[in-house]
């Protein structure tokens, strides 16, 4: 599994949300299997987005389009972005322990 991870700093949650949800790009249709849209909790003006693909190719060809977008948007809904494209090595979850007493 591929992520690519952006992040950025935002000018207005609320309005960078309804950006994103217009999905502009079409996520599902290029290949994205899966996404999550992460806040620091210090920081209420930035975004993490990672996106799942099955191959990078997906992953770069996504994120070329976005950059068309960013291009348009950029200064105003966000800034700055910094991109990655990160291969998944491992994966480990652990249930959660009952309290048996």
């Amino acid at each position: 599994m591929y992520i690519l991870r952006i992040e950025h700093p935002i000018h207005d949650y609320d309005a960078w949300k309804k950006a994103f949800d217009d999905d502009p790009v079409g996520r599902e249709k290029a290949g994205v299997r899966a996404y999550r849209v992460l806040r620091p909790v210090d920081d209420a003006n930035y975004v993490v987005i990672d996106l799942e693909f099955d191959s990078t190719s997906r992953a770069e060809a996504l994120l070329a389009a976005i950059r068309v977008i960013w291009g348009r948007v950029e200064g105003r809904i966000m800034l700055n972005p910094k991109v990655r494209i990160l291969e998944t090595v491992e994966i480990q979850e652990y249930l959660a322990q009952r309290n048996l007493s």
